[in-house]
This record gives C-alpha cells, sequence and structure tokens, in this order.
C-alpha cells in the first residue's frame, strides 16, 4: 500500500503543478530533491512571483525511521518505527479576490521498534520484515477566500461532495463538519477559511478495508484541480484596490496564526525533523499584523468574517 500511494502521489503532483504552470502563464515550479537524515526525504516544488500565484508549494515527501519521543506520547505507543508519505500544498494567489487554497493527501504505517525486531529475531529466530501494528489514509482541502464569492464557496463544496458521494454518502457531511471544527483559529473565534474537507485515521473497518481507503483518499485527490481552478480562472483577472490588498494579507496573517500556533501537520514536521523550508513553504510572503483591526460596519470584509465566525453549508 505505501509504495502503491506513494506513486499516486508523485504523478498527482506532476499533473498538479504542470496545470497551475500552464494557468500562471509566467512563473515556473523550482524543485528541490532532499533527503532526511534519519530516513527518507522528498521532492518540493515551490512557484513564486507568478502572474497568478504570489507564492506557493506542491510537495511529496516519504519518510520513515524511529518514531520521536513526543510523537509516541501523541499516539499512545511506547518505541516504535514509522513510515508516512503524503502530498500538501498551499498556494497564495497574489490577486486578493482568489482564494488561498490547500491541501493534503497522506498515508501513516506504524511498526514494532527495530530493536523490538531485532530481539524477537535472535530469540524467536522470527522473520526480520517489519509487520505493520497500525495503518491509516488522512487528508483533505479547504478554501481561504479575502473576499466571499458565494458561487465560489458552493462550486468548491459540492465538488468535494461528489468525490464523497462516490463512495460514501455520510462522509461529506462528516468530514465537512471535522473540516469546519479542525480549521479553526479558537485564540480568535473564527475559522481559518471556509472549509472543505478534513480526515483522518481512516483505518480498515466492518465497512471500509484499505483498498477501499485508497480509492477514496485518490477520489478526493484527483478532484482538487476541479475544485479549484475554474474559482481561479473566474477570478484571476478581477480589478482590486490597494486597501483590498491590505485586507487580504492581515488575513493572511491569521492564516500564519493557525499553521504555526495549531496545525498538527507542521507540529508532525517540526518534532519528526522534516525539511524546514518544506514544512514552512506554506507561509505567504507578504503578511500584516495590525492592532485590533476590525472592517467596517457593513462592507464586503465584515461579510467574509460573519461567515468565519458562523460556518455554513454551502450545499
Amino acid at each position: 500500500m505505501k509504495d502503491k500511494f506513494y506513486n499516486y502521489i508523485q504523478e498527482l503532483q506532476d499533473t498538479i503543478t504542470s496545470k497551475l504552470e500552464a494557468i500562471d502563464g509566467k512563473a515556473k515550479f523550482q524543485e528541490d530533491l532532499w533527503k532526511r537524515p534519519e530516513g527518507g526525504g522528498g521532492r518540493t516544488r515551490v512557484i513564486e512571483n507568478g502572474n497568478v500565484f504570489e507564492k506557493g508549494g506542491v510537495n511529496i515527501s516519504a519518510v520513515h525511521g524511529a518514531l520521536p519521543k513526543s510523537m509516541q506520547a501523541y499516539f499512545g505507543v511506547k518505541d516504535a518505527d514509522f513510515f508516512a508519505c503524503g502530498l500538501s500544498l498551499v498556494l497564495h494567489p497574489r490577486n486578493p479576490m482568489v482564494p488561498t487554497v490547500h491541501a493534503n493527501w497522506r498515508y501513516f504505517e506504524m511498526y514494532p521498534s527495530t530493536a523490538l525486531r531485532e530481539a524477537q529475531r535472535d530469540t524467536l529466530r522470527t522473520s526480520s520484515k517489519k509487520e505493520i501494528i497500525d495503518q491509516w489514509f488522512g487528508g483533505g482541502q479547504d478554501l481561504t477566500p479575502y473576499y466571499l464569492f458565494e458561487e465560489d464557496a458552493k462550486h468548491f463544496h459540492q465538488t468535494c461532495k461528489t468525490a464523497c458521494d462516490k463512495h460514501n454518502t455520510d462522509f461529506y457531511p462528516k468530514y465537512k463538519a471535522r473540516c469546519d471544527e479542525y480549521f479553526h483559529n479558537t485564540h480568535r473565534n473564527e475559522a481559518r477559511g471556509i472549509g472543505g474537507l478534513f480526515f483522518d485515521y481512516c483505518k480498515a473497518n466492518d465497512e471500509m478495508t484499505m483498498e477501499n481507503w485508497y480509492n477514496f483518499v485518490t477520489e478526493v485527490g484527483n478532484s482538487f484541480l476541479e475544485a479549484y481552478v475554474p474559482i481561479v480562472e473566474k477570478r484571476k483577472d478581477l480589478p482590486y484596490t490597494q486597501e483590498q490588498r491590505d485586507w487580504q494579507e492581515i488575513r493572511r496573517g491569521r492564516y500564519v496564526e493557525f499553521n504555526l500556533v495549531h496545525d498538527k501537520g507542521t507540529l508532525f514536521g517540526l518534532k519528526t525533523n522534516g525539511r524546514i523550508e518544506s514544512i514552512l513553504m506554506s507561509l505567504p510572503p507578504h503578511v500584516q499584523w495590525v492592532y485590533d483591526h476590525h472592517p467596517e460596519e457593513g462592507s464586503e470584509e465584515e461579510k467574509l468574517i460573519d461567515v468565519l465566525q458562523n460556518p455554513r453549508d454551502w450545499v
């Protein structure tokens, strides 16, 4: 399964970056291949200073080794080894009428620690092959607009729902609710954006095999461009003012706050000696923090805040 999913995200990275370069028309993705000293590595692709995308990254990684003590406590296990692979992307458009987007699809395996397996092999003459003691999929995709176009929100969520419904009609309402709950800046009492899907610890059960989960996660991954690209093409050439650009940068500050304070993926990468440049790729290049800022009453900016404080059902 890990080889199958890693092959999938390699192909998906190629598909997404090619499409985004075509939309931008100017900037190209810079690629970095990197290795993790403890095991594994990745392929980071970053686009900057384009016609459409001010900054963005579409990264894949596959890392393995001993699970750090901090993560052992998080997962409630003792000594263990792990393998994790995934694709993670964040795109920050230049035009404030185009929303920022984030997506991630990942797979995780856990094994008995190398020391334990060696002890078992010495005493019981057991195989050195790694026994999978746990495995799961996770991921999702979500939209963070600076100005709210309701038809865009409905399109993004309808695309998510269509992908989910092909596998289980309960998935969209469940994972939409989890997304609203997860991508929430609790210290600001507002959502990061207008949500989408968030799912984690998708394990084999009476209804879903790991193969079923693979089919579901890849269905969602394959829907990403359909969910996002039409919005970009519709909004990328709209006019905007400096005041609207300032608002975009203030809202980007909230995005940074979530990623550095609450995001589990960022924390996992930092605690497993991940590549810092790849982990912090999600941060936008130009951000403002304005003291005690509040939008004008009745403005489009206030309309967005109302939705962030009161998540809606878009479909």
